[in-house]
């Protein structure tokens, strides 16, 4: 792919309503600190793609999702396919989609995006998420709703987030590598440090450390010192999968009366379930159920207590509301797992958030640490919350100069797949993606 993907209309479906006239697909790459995690360190630039659906009234609606490869290619895919549908086919999107259903699924660890155990369907899944946001957008400024309002309504006027806390060093080790000002944390002081820099600037009151860095004893500490700067805040540690069951069982008795759960201490299902059966320490996962066909065992084996949503992993807004009965039928907690993401998706996030009653866990955002946005207006934090619009559509405008110009770095740049380990290995050139568990 050397450019942004337009499709123009064709002949399809006959329908009442609008119809899908035209759809784009536009890479971009856009700037990301040196945050640190079990695999490496995130690169100076990761790959996102929007999607743009217009209608055959003029209105056109946006999505976004992962930029790699792998899902561009299903992305142009979908492209051709969508044109001339009616703007109404959510359900049909996952089957537009066409290609070889009989292709073996993949079983290997997505390493950059430390996504779980990637497969076709997931890979489908997270491109579907962004045309159906699409159709969402462009269906809400046709009829001047609101996208909650078509997901059956909001029952909060505001989402909550929790501060997404990093190790992370103070700058790329690369040249001309966008720069910010908030200083490398590299041990508990650093953590809480930066800890209050979120609090201070954006009201948040509670706390997730992506760990898997240090050894467990390290990040333990770190969770002990945000405990003690912040007495009252519910506090997560998230390594990514990258301890044994034995480590896992051991960190968890450690920080049992500390935190409100601990994410994915371990990989798998089977190890997850111990973890949980021997400690009663809440567990949450992105990892080990991240589509419908994981959730019978992992809830049957009480592995998992809290399932982290994300509509680009379960395949929109839609999917996200049917994931969160499920998890109500089955008494688990349902919170919001983030990616690297702009605004679009952070709107469409709060969106379906505010319309799911039993959302008892602040959801995750990286957002506060992007600095470039493909919309007009980003979105601001208040009290740790984001205020759910009324406008319609997702309640945004894309920033079209902006989009041309992470294109045109898209087009000029090398990064094409998000790889944490490559980026490691320039600071340090004898790093190998490490074996988990790690720890």
């Amino acid at each position: 792919m050397t450019g942004a993907s337009s499709v123009p209309v064709s002949s399809g479906p006959t329908t009442s309503g609008p119809t899908i006239t035209r759809a784009t697909v536009t890479p971009i790459l856009i700037g990301d600190p040196p945050l640190l995690n079990t695999q490496g360190v995130h690169q100076p630039y990761t790959p996102r793609m929007i999607v743009e659906l217009e209608t055959d009234a003029g209105v056109t609606g946006v999505g976004e999702t992962y930029g790699d490869t792998d899902y561009l290619t299903i992305a142009e895919r979908l492209a051709v396919a969508v044109v001339g549908q009616p703007l109404s086919c959510l359900n049909r999107l996952g089957t537009l989609v066409g290609g070889d259903s009989s292709a073996p699924e993949s079983t290997r660890l997505d390493v950059g995006g430390l996504r779980g155990v990637r497969t076709s369907t997931k890979l489908t899944a997270s491109v579907v998420s962004a045309f159906e946001v699409a159709a969402l957008d462009a269906l809400g400024r046709t009829t001047g709703l609101p996208v909650h309002a078509l997901l059956g309504g909001k029952v909060r006027d505001r989402v909550e987030y929790s501060g997404y806390l990093f190790y992370r060093w103070a700058e790329h080790p690369v040249p001309d590598a966008p720069a910010d000002d908030w200083g490398d944390a590299l041990d508990p002081d650093g953590v809480v440090a930066q800890a209050q820099r979120f609090a201070d600037r954006y009201g948040f009151t509670s706390f997730k450390l992506k760990g898997g860095v240090f050894p467990p004893e390290e990040e333990i500490a770190a969770i002990n010192a945000l405990r003690a700067a912040f007495p009252e805040a519910p506090l997560r540690l998230d390594p990514n999968g990258a301890w044994s069951v034995a480590t896992g069982i051991s960190v968890a008795n450690e920080l049992a009366n500390v935190v409100e759960y601990l994410e994915d201490p371990t990989l798998g299902v089977t190890g997850m379930s111990e973890v949980y059966r021997k400690t009663g320490v809440p567990l949450a996962t992105n990892m080990c159920v991240t589509t419908f066909a994981e959730v019978p065992a992992a809830f049957a084996a009480d592995a998992v207590q809290v399932v982290l949503s994300d509509h680009h992993f379960w395949g929109g807004l839609v999917a996200t509301r049917e994931l969160a009965a499920l998890c109500r039928t089955f008494g688990v907690g349902l919170s919001m797992h983030s990616n690297t993401h702009l605004g679009i998706s952070l709107a469409a996030m709060t969106h379906v958030a505010s319309t799911v009653p039993d959302l008892l866990y602040a959801c995750d955002t990286h957002r506060p640490w992007q600095t470039e946005d493909v919309i007009t207006e980003p979105h601001t934090f208040s009290g740790g919350c984001v205020d759910v619009s009324d406008a319609p559509g997702l309640g945004i405008e894309l920033d079209r100069d902006n989009l041309a110009r992470f294109h045109e770095r898209w087009k000029a740049g090398d990064v094409r797949n998000r790889d944490d380990v490559s980026a490691m290995r320039v600071a340090r050139p004898e790093w190998t993606q490490p074996a988990m568990p790690r720890w």
